[in-house]
């Protein structure tokens, strides 16, 4: 469902500069019973890219491993590593400062509660963001339906001069239900230092290409944001599969990074590693890029299987504001073999006010 305003609330923002329009959908919330207004908002971008192998453009605003926290393990996926260890999703921030001053000012308006709820499903739901991933397919044009997607999105010129966008993204790729529609794609020919990944925002396939709202490319071997104002397939301008809960780690018994989630309302602004805001003015609202920790109080004694998984990564890794959608809603991919019923349940004990804000970064106005 479409949810547009005209002025500067969760619909839809204007801004003046490189940053031209976010426009936010509400998820089609399918998963099971306690599912009632899903998902997230999503908006447009660009970041810095190649696809296996050939160079594309756009500009890089520092790096997005350098706020908080201390470099992790890593994560993989389909044999390819997420991001250097040391980037802002990989860090481990269980040590961080508690963000006093936002507690007490923004953690009231972020329905504290508010019970969690896990944001994926199975594909006969047709619920959760899927992945896809292989090597690279032979590069197709994508066209944008808005003002500000060719403006924030990735540059990778087409051949012989077919335009300035085509991506190697397979025309078989799945494409999320609901009316965000994105496309994950990983490209995995340079693994596993070397992967990239591909993410389209309100994709469809048309003809021998794609028509999408955004694009973005992200390098997987670099902590380079992106530019400053700019977004993504993602309204705060963050790549969307580092922050899944993806089942092959869950059944490994460790997610080793942050956590994306979502609040309906967020403010106009954003924390590194965040480029991009799509909110309103009110000042104590969470700012997209905001950093959330499970308290270590809570007891884990409550949990077990692939729940007690997700409260140790909320504990050491956290949650990222990456998107407006429903609030308290963690993102995670589609996949047949979840047990959602389980999932429902036990994260549904967790409130908002068992979390705290952490330290991590100033916060910086959405540039007009």
């Amino acid at each position: 469902m479409m949810n547009v305003s005209m002025g500067l609330g969760v619909g839809l923002v204007v801004v003046v500069g490189a940053s031209l329009a976010a426009i936010g959908a509400c998820g089609d919330g399918k998963n099971a019973s306690t599912s009632s207004s899903g998902g997230s908002s999503g908006s447009a971008g660009g970041p810095n890219g190649s696809s296996g192998g050939t160079s594309g453009t756009s500009g890089t605003s520092g790096t997005s491993g350098t706020s908080g926290g201390v470099a992790g393990p890593g994560t993989t996926h389909a044999g390819c590593r997420i991001f250097p260890n040391d980037n802002a999703w990989n860090k481990d921030i269980s040590g961080d400062p508690v963000a006093t001053d936002l507690m007490s000012t923004v953690m009231p308006k972020m329905n504290p509660s508010r019970g969690l709820h896990p944001d994926w499903g199975s594909a006969a739901e047709d619920y959760g963001i899927p992945i896809t991933f292989g090597k690279a397919a032979a590069p197709v044009p994508i066209a944008f339906d808005t003002s500000y997607g060719p403006r924030e999105s990735d540059k990778l010129p087409c051949a012989g001069g077919g335009g300035e966008f085509c991506y190697p993204i397979p025309l078989d790729a799945k494409i999320e239900g609901g009316g965000d529609r994105h496309i994950l794609f990983l490209a995995t020919d340079g693994a596993p230092d070397k992967c990239v990944l591909y993410e389209l925002f309100a994709a469809r396939q048309t003809g021998a290409g794609f028509t999408a709202s955004s694009a973005a490319i992200f390098k997987l071997d670099s902590n380079a944001r992106r530019p400053e104002g700019w977004t993504s397939a993602d309204a705060a301008g963050l790549p969307i599969l580092p922050g899944l809960v993806r089942k092959e780690e869950v059944d490994k018994g460790e997610i080793t990074h942050a956590l994306r989630f979502t609040m309906s309302k967020s403010r106009h602004a954003y924390i590194h590693p965040a480029t991009h805001a799509a909110g309103s003015a009110d000042a104590t609202l969470p700012p997209m890029g905001l950093r959330v920790r499970l308290k270590a109080a809570i007891d884990e004694g409550q949990f077990s299987g692939a729940s007690l998984v997700i409260v140790k990564a909320m504990k050491k890794y956290g949650l990222i504001l990456a998107d407006n959608g429903s609030d308290w809603y963690i993102s995670g991919e589609q996949n047949d073999t979840w047990d959602m019923g389980a999932l429902n349940r036990d994260l549904g004990k967790i409130k908002g006010a068992d979390f705290e804000i952490v330290e991590s970064g100033p916060i910086i106005p959405q540039p007009d």
